[in-house]
């Protein structure tokens, strides 16, 4: 099914109510999903879908450009203290502020302009250097994950936890391409970990980490040129899930390069075979 109802749940507060702040940011990057939604759903299969290439030579599309300047128009109005990077315009706002949100309007632009469903917008807030909200709304297959910092994570409005696998060999790994471990000069190294572990699959994108937050995989790896808006809402909903989240030299970060999200139980064992 496209595009079916995503479910929230009575975890967030009522924003014109008594909760705390960081309840009021959630429910509103929770709305700010909703309008990201809408548009991309919009587009998506449309025959008339323009695409663009940028620089670096990675396809943009009409939608995600769309995408990011309504967040940042509900932003402006909702937040007008609060700093804003994203994908597509930048940053914008007082680079001083201690409160930032962070957007990509549509993580698998790839799969996106081709017709597959596997896309979703992050939505991150980070305050005070760390990322305290995330969102993750995929709504062509239906699936939205959320989290703040010490509410747990959520996926369609139900708790979600990691699995409790120990052992690489009883392992679930997803990554996103070979070819970034080739251009890293890791290929060796990923391959012999891929082989150790019980089934890989390579699902890619926000999709890999989320999923290990949802116990449906144990590790999740990316090589190099990765960026803080395709990390940082991941970063939070499996920290929040009882996860762990590295670059793979095990640095605690999202600020992009690599990117390493496992059950926690598996994750120096990952670091360790990935290190050689």
């Amino acid at each position: 099914m496209l595009g079916g109802a995503l479910v929230r749940s009575g975890t967030v507060e009522d924003p014109s109510g008594a909760g705390s702040e960081l309840d009021r940011d959630l429910a509103l990057a929770l709305d700010l999903a909703d309008a990201a939604d809408a548009v991309t759903l919009s587009h998506f299969r449309s025959a008339g879908l323009v695409v663009d290439t940028k620089p670096d030579m990675t396809p943009v599309s009409e939608a995600d450009r769309a995408t990011e300047a309504l967040l940042r128009d509900r932003l402006s109005a909702a937040r007008p203290s609060d700093a804003v990077l994203g994908e597509e315009y930048g940053s914008s706002g007082d680079p001083g502020s201690a409160r930032r949100w962070i957007l990509d309007p549509i993580d698998g632009t790839k799969s996106y302009v081709r017709g597959i469903p596997v896309y979703a917008t992050l939505i991150a807030l980070e305050a005070g250097g760390e990322i305290v909200v995330g969102v993750v709304s995929a709504p062509a297959i239906a699936q939205r994950w959320w989290a703040r910092r010490g509410g747990g994570a959520f996926l369609n409005g139900e708790p979600v936890r990691v699995s409790g696998v120990e052992r690489i060999e009883d392992a679930h790994l997803s990554f996103d391409s070979v070819d970034q471990f080739v251009d890293a000069g890791a290929t060796e190294r990923f391959l012999a970990l891929e082989r150790r572990c019980w089934r890989s699959r390579g699902f890619g994108d926000f999709w890999s980490h989320v999923m290990v937050a949802d116990g449906s995989v144990d590790i999740a790896v990316e090589g190099p040129g990765l960026k803080y808006y395709d990390l940082a809402a991941p970063m939070i909903v499996v920290e929040e899930a009882g996860g762990r989240f590295t670059d793979v030299a095990g640095v605690r970060t999202a600020q992009g390069g690599t990117a390493l999200a496992t059950n926690g139980l598996l994750h120096d064992a990952v670091l360790g075979a990935l290190s050689g």
